[in-house]
């Protein structure tokens, strides 16, 4: 399954059946790319992904790890401790929701020619865990 640049965000269940209809195809849709290497990152049974944001959210035990915009870039919820150390980042930037109405401390938006080796992908998603580990501990 292939998609031009300019088509609009597949849905979730295309995504679904492209991952089931055959080998991987080297043309696919960046955002599609980047899902698929989620989704070998993740543990499968943890995972469910829902439209947000205009891009697809990566849930992880029902809280946003990480959103696939179109271009393949990737939104990332991260720890706000960790925050100006992950923002300093190859490819990171403040993540906005609109032009100019930044996100905080904890939201960042990274380039997808920042994520092309997996050793990079996977850094990200492990600061996604991190936070989302760290927010569900109780506290006392």
């Amino acid at each position: 399954m292939s998609y031009a640049e300019d088509d609009a965000l597949p849905t979730v269940e295309a995504w679904r059946r492209a991952r089931t209809d055959g080998p991987r195809v080297a043309s696919c849709h960046p955002a599609h790319e980047q899902l698929l290497r989620i989704r070998a990152s993740l543990p499968s049974e943890r995972i469910r992904e829902v439209r947000m944001f205009g891009a697809i959210a990566v849930m992880v035990d029902g809280a946003m790890a990480v959103a696939v915009h179109k271009d393949g870039s990737l939104l990332v919820r991260v720890d706000p401790a960790e925050d100006p150390q992950l923002i300093e980042s190859l490819g990171a930037s403040r993540a906005e929701m609109g032009k100019g109405r930044t996100m905080g401390e904890g939201w960042i938006r990274v380039e997808a020619s920042a994520l092309t080796s997996d050793e990079s992908l996977d850094g990200w998603l492990e600061a996604a865990t991190r936070c989302l580990a760290r927010r569900s501990r109780p506290t006392s």
